[in-house]
């Protein structure tokens, strides 16, 4: 039987995807596998490569991010990093999704539904 809250979460997780992975270059340059490992810890949501390299893909032809082989480790890996134009949609985006979070906060007062404490400020960054 499907688990509707997981569900949810993974319906949810999957539409910030890339606002995550831009969360998560923003804190430090990494490869494709290191993001997958950090999302599943945080979030506890798997994202498999088939998923992560084509949004990485994506996110690098938008100019969000950028790409350069590294042949220092065991084996050949793309390090991904933050570009300045993928820090002013990240900004952006906290910003929409906070005030997403808050109009869903005042909406659910305003019709006597109790939530409960929303943290508005950067709900998924303190996550990671």
């Amino acid at each position: 039987m499907p688990n509707p809250k997981k569900e949810a979460e993974t319906k949810l997780m999957k539409g910030l995807l890339d606002f995550i992975v831009l969360q998560l270059l923003s804190t430090q340059q990494m490869h494709g596998y290191q993001i997958i490992a950090k999302i599943r810890k945080a979030y506890g949501v798997y994202f498999g490569p088939s998923t992560i390299y084509p949004l990485l893909s994506a996110l690098q032809k938008k100019g969000f991010i950028t790409g350069q082989w590294s042949m220092d480790m065991e084996r050949p890996r793309k390090i991904f990093q933050l570009t300045k134009e993928g820090q002013t949609v990240l900004n952006f985006t906290e910003d929409s999704f906070n005030l997403i979070c808050k109009k869903i906060t005042t909406a659910s007062a305003d019709h006597g539904m109790e939530l409960g404490p929303v943290n508005t400020e950067h709900p998924l960054k303190n996550r990671l």
